[in-house]
């Protein structure tokens, strides 16, 4: 197995970054915006979105580091375009990715199949909520707020990223946009 980043990885995890940042920066509307209505930590139902590139770029590329690199740069964008929480998320992205680069490595970079991508995703999950309650809720109740944050936003993260990007590879991978990579030649199955 050939761990070294090709120029097209490199491109397409370019790419995947680059779209999930401006995806973030029109998420982050509606975190602060109509999803606003619903109280935290209900909210966190739909926290997953923002940790889909991590998943999905592992997913897609399958070399070490692609989760890191995809949601860093995810984040960046995002901070570029403007987003309520500023520069917090060069800090952030990059720990939530860590998180998720994490599953990947425990299975030394071999197995991309739904339980890795979920553990991933949760990982990443929880990376998100635990940095989330320090730094932004540091005041709050573990009873009330805290553990059901926790619990929410794992779960989120575990549906829409981790199911989320095994679905979207597989999305991807039957159009042929992705028969020069592993995840095409394979086609990534549950």
């Amino acid at each position: 197995m050939n761990n070294r980043w090709r120029t097209l990885d490199i491109v397409i995890a370019s790419t995947l970054g680059v779209a999930f940042g401006v995806i973030f920066w029109a998420w982050g509307l509606l975190w602060n915006g109509p999803a606003d209505a619903i109280p935290l930590p209900g909210r966190a139902v739909i926290y997953g979105v923002w940790l889909v590139p991590a998943v999905l770029g592992a997913l897609v590329i399958r070399k070490p580091g692609a989760a890191l690199y995809t949601l860093t740069l995810a984040a960046l964008v995002s901070v570029a375009l403007g987003t309520s929480w500023g520069w917090t998320l060069v800090v952030q992205g990059p720990i939530e990715a860590a998180a998720a680069e994490l599953a990947f490595a425990a299975f030394a970079y071999r197995v991309y199949r739904l339980p890795v991508s979920l553990l991933a995703a949760a990982l990443a999950g929880l990376a998100a909520a635990i940095y989330d309650i320090y730094v932004w809720y540091p005041g709050t109740a573990w009873d009330s707020f805290r553990l059901p944050y926790l619990a929410l936003t794992t779960a989120s993260s575990l549906v829409v990223a981790g199911l989320g990007s095994i679905a979207l590879t597989q999305a991807l991978a039957n159009t042929g946009v992705l028969d020069r990579f592993p995840a095409g030649r394979t086609r990534p199955t549950i």
